[in-house]
């Protein structure tokens, strides 16, 4: 089994066999990312009914999600969320890297996309989601924007920017781009994206990959239709 980065040890893992290694970089990036990725792991690779204790042992030998070093992990990121500290965005890209190896790593990053969002829209306070999300379009519509933008800037490294009815959420770096065969790291950031608008601006429409690294694009941008459901 390949061993996972610690927050600390500034390992970087190569891009995915078959894929060209993209110039990522980045400052250092909120703790939520990481632990999203590893919990979506972890999520996966949960048997999903309960076995004897010999066979949960062979398990965590053979899942990445269910190994302790995965564990031990989870309880770092955790504790990073909790006091504010940041982890290298080398060390989440080496973790991205890692994932995309995975035959399912499509399905782990859109598992990852949406527990990242809930995590920081839980960020929002209670009052102005409540507002986002119940308030006229009128005035939800402006309150549900500038939450989204400050998201966007604080935790994705990127910009939103409305056009209209549709929204584009621009990455310059987005840290699993080149993660996966297919683009399917970008996934990430989709599924996140298309969550947070569900969640503060009860928006459900597709959201469209109209830029990306992977395919050889300056950036990666997504864009979405942003009416109320």
């Amino acid at each position: 089994m390949q061993r996972m980065p610690h927050p600390t040890d500034g390992t970087v893992t190569r891009a995915f066999p078959g894929t060209d290694a993209l110039a990522l970089t980045g400052g250092p990036l909120d703790a939520r990312l990481p632990l999203a990725l590893l919990e979506a792991v972890k999520a996966i690779d949960t048997p999903a009914a309960e076995l004897d204790a010999d066979f949960v042992h062979e398990l965590r030998n053979k899942r990445l999600g269910l190994s302790e070093t995965v564990l031990q992990q989870i309880r770092r990121y955790n504790d990073a969320v909790r006091t504010g500290q940041r982890v290298s965005f080398d060390d989440v890209l080496a973790l991205a890297r890692l994932i995309g190896r995975r035959p399912d790593a499509d399905l782990a990053f859109r598992e990852a996309g949406r527990r990242w969002a809930r995590a920081i829209v839980e960020t929002v306070s209670g009052p102005r989601r409540g507002a986002a999300r119940t308030l006229p379009a009128l005035l939800a519509r402006p309150i549900a924007l500038g939450a989204l933008r400050r998201l966007a800037r604080r935790f994705m490294e990127g910009t939103l920017v409305r056009q209209g009815s549709t929204l584009l959420l621009d990455v310059a770096s987005p840290v699993s781009a080149d993660a996966a065969p297919r683009g399917a790291g970008c996934g990430l950031y989709e599924a996140a994206f298309r969550e947070a608008l569900l969640a503060l601006a009860d928006a459900d429409g597709a959201v469209d990959h109209v830029m990306c690294r992977a395919r050889g694009d300056s950036r990666c941008q997504w864009r979405a239709e942003w009416r109320r459901r």
